[in-house]
């Protein structure tokens, strides 16, 4: 083990003994909020101490069975030991190394999806509508929700774009590395000679923010539009101005609201996307500047790069960053992501790991 993983190591186990000190004492229910950071900074740091102390007896049950190798009737003992503990004590470290990578703050919050339909007109628009059913199912294998904010049907049934927020914990971790070009190549229903055609969409997912305040949106820099929403909704939905359009002056960024019969409430909605989308620009800057110093393979989230193909014709499904390919099409389309989503996240930590050991 590196001597710095070492030392911040046994930084951790004083400062578990520190915490458990203070959770111990009577004082410590006198300020609740304190008691709740140091009772969830305890639950952080028991699993790394209990996995360093396990890695440390290793380490001695191993220079107890260097000993035993002097002697001879012990010898052959105290070598399969030996070659047990080497092992282990590799899983146990690379266990530890996993344990100290740092934790993406927005892994445990819920997400906004976005998709537009890209190339390919109708077929597009037909993909996007797959692509927001296929995240809609693997949301129902979650038991997470899925509340649509805003909907642009195209005249054959698709979406030109949808924006869908999906309630559930843990959502962000587990669809962050969506984010990009996903492409269709099949037969579409409009055409007449069995060509295949390919089309392209494009998905953002965006962390939700814990409040508008919390990516420093001024008041002064929104226009705030009121207009009669459009579509399905009946007599009511076309008397009353109760669409929102809300534009973010500074970056541009406009976000539409018209899905409910309440103007506050669409307003609350489009503020929620702005804030979202605005703490996905400042991520995805962040991100450009730690490529620029070490290129990252997993989740740069260039919504410009093809990541992902889907071929009906082979009934395959294609990751391009990772290389992986599943034959397994129609239950990815039913909403089974979890060998993509977690062969992307298992990437990912790897090059981390690696990045820890440079």
């Amino acid at each position: 083990m590196k001597a710095s993983i070492a030392s911040k190591l046994d930084q951790l186990v004083d400062r578990l003994d520190e915490v458990t000190r203070l959770l111990s004492t009577e004082e410590a229910t006198r300020d609740m909020e304190s008691f709740r950071k140091l009772t969830r900074e305890h639950a952080e740091l028991t699993p790394v101490v209990e996995q360093y102390q396990a890695f440390r007896q290793c380490e001695a049950d191993m220079r107890a069975a260097e000993e035993l190798l002097a002697d001879p009737d012990m010898r052959e003992l105290a070598q399969a030991e030996l070659e047990d503990g080497k092992v282990r004590l590799g899983e146990l470290e690379l266990a530890l190394q996993k344990l100290l990578l740092p934790r993406d703050p927005n892994d445990e919050r819920n997400i906004f999806l976005e998709i537009r339909a890209g190339t390919g007109g109708d077929e597009s628009a037909l993909f996007a509508a797959d692509l927001f059913r296929m995240y809609s199912r693997f949301a129902e294998r979650n038991r997470w929700q899925v509340e649509i904010v805003s909907a642009s049907e195209s005249d054959l049934g698709g979406y030109k774009e949808i924006i869908a927020r999906l309630v559930g914990f843990g959502a962000y971790s587990k669809l962050k590395f969506e984010s990009g070009g996903h492409r269709v190549q099949r037969v579409p229903a409009t055409e007449t000679q069995g060509r295949i055609h390919t089309s392209a969409c494009t998905v953002a997912v965006m962390p939700e923010a814990d409040e508008v305040e919390a990516v420093n949106i001024n008041p002064a820099e929104l226009r705030i539009d009121t207009f009669r929403a459009s579509g399905a909704g009946g007599q009511h939905i076309n008397k009353t101005d109760s669409a929102v359009r809300v534009t973010h002056l500074p970056t541009g960024i406009v976000v539409e609201c018209q899905d409910d019969r309440s103007q506050h409430k669409n307003k609350a909605r489009a503020l929620a996307v702005l804030a979202s989308r605005i703490m996905d620009v400042q991520l995805r800057e962040r991100q450009a500047k730690e490529a620029a110093t070490r290129k990252s393979l997993v989740g740069s989230g260039d919504r410009s790069e093809r990541i992902r193909t889907y071929n009906f014709p082979q009934g395959r499904v294609t990751d391009h960053r990772i290389n992986l390919t599943l034959y397994k099409l129609d239950q990815v389309m039913d909403g089974d992501l979890f060998e993509l989503t977690e062969a992307l996240s298992a990437e990912h930590q790897a090059e981390q790991l690696a990045a820890m050991g440079e």
